[in-house]
């Protein structure tokens, strides 16, 4: 049926866009790196007085908790936390679940419909949706350079239910060797990440359509020349 076949092909785009977002968000929560340079050069250590190796470890075990269903409870060396506290890191803990689930599931789709549009050479259709979405990123990089502040708080306004966000740094540590400026870097790479996948799909798909021009041009140019050189019988 027409109907079916149009749900089924939006549900295999979205799942594309939902395979790429989830994938940078996945990235982005792992980037170790990114927290490291920021703990070298803000020096966090020494907020809370701990070595640099020691506050890895600990980050490292936050990592883990978030990450691994596995672990069911937030334990750190050096940091307790409070109730509202241990409600947020659970809450960003589902949220970390939720998005390995979208990315397993779109991964599935996504090959399917990879692999149909390679099957009828019909990948050149990638071509514009990406390069549509090569917008949304800067636009939004923009809206959070104007007042990054307002968006932070915006952002956890939609994510999370409660304001157990909002840390008190006598009673939860944590938040001091957590600033604002790292979760900005966050941000700005998830941005970058998904503009390059945009960007990649784009300009691989744009090749591979004018390739398929071309074949088709040199097999159209060669049928032509072999009809202009066949003998004409007026007999």
């Amino acid at each position: 049926m027409v109907w079916l076949n149009k749900f089924k092909n939006a549900a295999q785009w979205l799942s594309l866009y939902l395979w790429l977002v989830s994938g940078t968000i996945i990235v982005t929560i792992n980037a170790s790196w990114l927290y490291f340079a920021n703990a070298v050069g803000q020096k966090l250590g020494a907020t809370v007085n701990l070595t640099l190796g020691r506050l890895m470890t600990n980050y490292y075990q936050l990592l883990a908790y978030l990450n691994f269903p596995w672990v069911p409870k937030l334990t750190m060396n050096d940091f307790t936390d409070s109730t509202s506290a241990l409600v947020h890191f659970s809450d960003v803990k589902n949220l970390f679940m939720l998005d390995y689930g979208v990315f397993i599931v779109t991964s599935v789709v996504v090959y399917f419909f990879w692999q149909r549009l390679r099957r009828d050479r019909q990948l050149w259709r990638l071509v514009l949706p990406m390069q549509t979405a090569l917008w949304v990123p800067p636009v939004v990089t923009v809206i959070m350079a104007i007042n990054f502040d307002q968006f932070f708080i915006m952002f956890h306004k939609i994510l999370f239910r409660n304001s157990d966000w909002l840390f008190d740094p006598l009673l939860d540590r944590i938040i001091l060797v957590l600033p604002d400026t790292f979760f900005g870097q966050c941000f700005v790479l998830a941005f970058i990440l998904i503009e390059w996948s945009f960007f990649t799909y784009s300009v691989s798909a744009d090749k591979r359509y004018v390739k398929r021009i071309n074949e088709e041009y040199l097999q159209w140019t060669l049928h032509f020349k072999l009809d202009y050189k066949r003998p004409v019988s007026y007999y």
